[in-house]
């Protein structure tokens, strides 16, 4: 059974299975890969794994049918062995000095296709702003990352770059969230940016987690500096929903010890409440001490109406 890694491919930052052609491979490993255009540089993220038991996984990776009906689980086994070393695209070598002297001339070619391509964008006045310029490893492709706010005809700025650098340009409109994972940073918690270190894909982010985790709603502190909502959002939201069940709602009549009142404020990782008593006096209660609740007068009246709805007429 082939030996294959899982790889996160420099470039792009995409994760995929890659056949080791007996090389002995660990994790953290820099690697040069066959790429989709040529050699890519990448990072072994795991190490050798894809067993029996991984036979699911690669047959996802080499996306054949090894799993249908006709199929036995053994026969399965055996079909998946012959078809990964031809499915499966392998790993050429382990980075070499010569190799990471080409990454560091290209990093500096980078640069200069930077400067020239925020010339020419400037010449023809060009909508879009560029953010970043990049050669892939074996020098075959520069990709040039801008945003725009509309549809822009980049048609002679290709032309004349593919001329004057002799190789093919492809142009990339990235959105507000890609441009700070590329560019970097760190965020208002003072650590680097999550999606230029760690955060590969971008899960969608609603207001609504900022709401349920009862933060404030200032723009300025649930924003990154990209300007969208901060992607850590979305790291304990799924806890505070579970906890936050365990909670009255505010607006529910309570009896505590002091006496009758209301809740006005809820702490969900404290697990306690703030209750508003008659005489105007706020207390925080932890829920198990709450002797009972009582609904509200609007939610009584809309449950008794749900239990006893009235008959039609006639």
């Amino acid at each position: 059974m082939p030996e294959v890694v899982k790889v996160r491919l420099r470039e792009s930052g995409k994760i995929a299975y890659y056949h080791t052609q007996e090389l002995y491979l660990n994790q953290g490993d820099e690697v040069v890969v066959e790429g989709e255009s040529g050699e890519e540089w990448a990072e072994v993220v795991s190490g050798p794994e894809i067993k029996e038991r991984h036979v699911g996984v690669l047959h996802t990776a080499i996306g054949s049918a090894v799993g249908s009906r006709e199929h036995s689980q053994g026969s399965a086994v055996r079909q998946c062995r012959r078809q990964a070393k031809e499915s499966l695209r392998k790993v050429k070598r382990v980075v070499t000095a010569e190799d990471r002297k080409r990454w560091e001339e290209n990093e500096r070619k980078a640069r200069e296709v930077f400067k020239t391509c925020l010339q020419k964008i400037k010449d023809k006045e060009l909508p879009m702003k560029l953010v970043d310029a990049e050669y892939s490893f074996d020098r075959s492709r520069i990709t040039l990352y801008f945003i725009a706010e509309e549809r822009v005809d980049f048609r002679e700025l290709v032309k004349d770059l593919a001329h004057l650098f002799k190789t093919r340009i492809e142009m990339r409109q990235i959105g507000a969230r890609d441009e700070a994972k590329r560019l970097g940073g760190f965020g208002p918690c003072g650590r680097p940016l999550c999606c230029a270190t760690f955060l590969k894909e971008f899960e969608p982010v609603t207001i609504r987690m900022a709401k349920e985790q009862r933060l404030s709603l200032d723009p300025g502190k649930v924003s990154g500096v990209c300007g969208r909502l901060l992607c850590c959002l979305m790291y304990e939201c799924q806890t505070y929903r579970e906890m936050g069940r365990r909670l009255p709602r505010e607006g529910t009549k309570v009896i505590t010890e002091q006496g009758e009142g209301e809740i006005v404020d809820l702490n969900i990782l404290k697990q306690t409440v703030t209750v508003e008593l008659k005489e105007g006096q706020k207390v925080e209660i932890p829920v198990e001490k709450l002797k009972r609740h009582r609904p509200s007068l609007r939610r009584r009246e809309l449950r008794d109406r749900h239990r006893h709805p009235k008959s039609n007429p006639g």
